[in-house]
């Protein structure tokens, strides 16, 4: 009986759901994940205000997108470990859209982002991440690092952010504003938490030193009256949810950043849940679900005034390094970070820019894995360019167009790899129990040539061109049972070639075409062209003797006597019908 395909939908829609595990899981150790749930929070709290700054939306948005969106995340999401929120990633794809479009355009993008990583959750996208190489992931990585670290240099040195939506150029005129006017109060107190939380990141791991350094920055400031711009002031609660941003008539110009913004949710939080799975033992993540969660704190947080989230990777490592086994501790985090909201905003208003800065530049140089860069530059140049393309690209265009270049020059040097493991040469003819003066004079007329690995567009136009140079022969005989893959290209590219040689008078036949191949061969009419009185030769043997009997016909040798089998346990010496050889 035939599922309905309502039924069908249904079925995917409620695997994609919470279920009783993630509840038994949350009973095993609750203690344990409020405790992760609370650093988390700590951790996330001084990133939350900065990527909210930095994106150009305020403070108060990184905060609501942390609890709303961190919450949702939790629940729905495909990871027991994920910890989500605003992330410099998102913030970098952020900036350009603010610049062009404005700060409302941010939330409707995050709802059109949300509605596209539902979709892809349906349609089960979320397994096609394990095809983005590694140097892709890498050279995005560090590109982002880069671009959160020349971010921050406004507020660095307190100057006001210059206009534009290319981070290189803003970093620039930035500088040139601080050597007319040198804030030396806001460079020292950002460089001050940098160096707090690199040196003290090593000195002692396990404790929070962004929050240890916000602190001493913002006690210092408000003591020593240093005059350097806070945040401000910031909502005691989060606002009520709301769709009055959303503008209809201005989708349409908004469906390639919202395209670009959920391309990158769904990449971020997928790369972001497997490094949570290789952090741990015994956890897997959903990829599907995972997006299906992303998707729905992307339709969430907008309506709250928060930008777009995904699967954050640093507060992610913070959860698991604690302890946590479950999405409570997620729940935690985004419950505290809430409580923070309401009870201590008048307190976070006061944090300065330009220790938010520091604490973004910090965080920008430990997402710089050196000892992965190093490996991989090592591997292989292709990895190394790859590398290095996406990391320029990501620095120089945008994240999106980062990927697609990695993607497609990792794709193009792959195939080139491939192209390379074919071969195409001549093999010595099965002398059976012909004479030595027989074999010799069948070789004069009939040649046999191996391809090896796959025949396909990348290498297709180098096999044509070695085989029609084939000359004074009578008959060629391919021999394609190690052909591995075969597609309409090589296909067109044989048949042109055996075209080319039976004009010439020469006869073309194969030996060992697989049942795959004859599709492709047959498509294209190639097929037909291989056949000697419509036959097809399972192995070289067969149509050695298929050439030989054409030669006799046309009166170019004389008739020779036919080969006797040769048994499976007397293959004789030096003859190249074995097995794997005789097709």
């Amino acid at each position: 009986m035939s599922t309905s395909p309502g039924r069908a939908v249904r079925s995917r829609i409620t695997s994609l759901l919470p279920s009783r595990a993630d509840v038994a899981r949350i009973r095993r150790d609750p203690r344990r994940d409020l405790l992760a749930g609370l650093t988390v929070a700590v951790v996330a709290l001084p990133l939350a205000l900065g990527f909210g700054v930095s994106s150009g939306l305020g403070a108060e948005a990184g905060l609501a997108t942390a609890v709303v969106a961190g919450a949702l995340a939790a629940v729905f999401g495909g990871s027991n470990l994920q910890v989500s929120g605003p992330t410099g990633a998102m913030t970098v794809v952020l900036v350009p859209i603010v610049a062009q479009y404005g700060p409302t355009a941010v939330l409707t993008v995050g709802l059109m982002a949300g509605v596209m990583l539902l979709v892809l959750a349906l349609l089960r996208a979320g397994r096609c991440m394990q095809y983005v190489p590694a140097p892709v992931i890498e050279g995005f990585t560090l590109g982002i690092a880069g671009v959160i670290g020349l971010q921050q240099v406004p507020n660095a040195l307190g100057v006001p952010k210059p206009d534009g939506d290319k981070v290189l150029v803003v970093t620039w005129h930035a500088v040139e504003e601080f050597a007319k006017a040198p804030n030396w109060t806001a460079l020292a107190l950002a460089a001050c938490v940098v160096v707090l939380m690199l040196a003290g990141g090593r000195w002692r791991p396990a404790v929070p030193f962004s929050i240890v350094a916000v602190i001493a920055a913002t006690v210092v400031a408000q003591v020593a009256h240093l005059g350097v711009k806070p945040i401000g002031d910031l909502p005691s609660g989060l606002p009520a949810p709301s769709l009055s941003f959303l503008d209809l008539h201005s989708l349409g110009s908004l469906l390639a950043p919202a395209v670009a913004v959920a391309a990158l949710a769904a990449l971020e939080s997928l790369m972001s849940a497997a490094a949570a799975d290789a952090m741990t033992v015994g956890q897997r993540h959903d990829p599907d679900r995972e997006l299906l969660g992303q998707g729905l704190a992307n339709i969430a947080a907008p309506l709250f005034g928060g930008v777009p989230a995904t699967g954050a990777i640093a507060r992610t490592a913070v959860n698991v390094r604690t302890g946590a086994g479950s999405r409570l501790a997620a729940l935690t985090h985004a419950a505290v970070l809430a409580l923070i909201v309401f009870a201590a905003a008048p307190l976070v208003s006061r944090i300065p820019l330009a220790a938010l800065a520091g604490v973004l530049i910090a965080t920008a140089i430990r997402m710089v894995e050196v000892g992965s860069l190093k490996a991989m530059a090592k591997a292989t140049r292709s990895d190394a360019l790859i590398l290095v393309l996406t990391a320029v690209a990501t620095l120089a265009l945008d994240l999106v167009y980062a990927v697609v270049i990695g993607l497609v020059v990792a794709g193009a040097l792959a195939l080139r790899a491939v192209a390379k493991q074919a071969r195409f040469g001549q093999v010595p003819l099965d002398r059976g129990d012909h004479t030595a003066e027989e074999h010799a004079l069948l070789a004069e007329h009939i040649v046999a040539y191996r391809i090896d690995g796959p025949l396909f567009f990348a290498a297709a136009h180098r096999f044509l061109q070695e085989l029609t140079e084939v000359a004074e022969i009578r008959v060629v005989v391919l021999r394609m049972s190690r052909v591995s893959a075969m597609d309409a290209t090589g296909a067109l590219v044989l048949k042109d070639a055996v075209e080319k040689l039976r004009r010439r008078g020469i006869l073309v036949l194969a030996s060992g075409i697989r049942p795959g191949q004859r599709k492709a061969l047959d498509s294209v009419g190639a097929l037909d062209l291989l056949r000697h009185e419509g036959r097809h030769y399972a192995t070289t043997p067969e149509a050695i003797r298929a050439a030989r009997d054409h030669l006799e016909m046309a009166g170019v040798v004389a008739a020779v006597p036919a080969q006797k089998a040769v048994p499976q346990n007397a293959v004789p010496k030096n003859t190249d019908i074995r097995e794997e050889a005789v097709r």
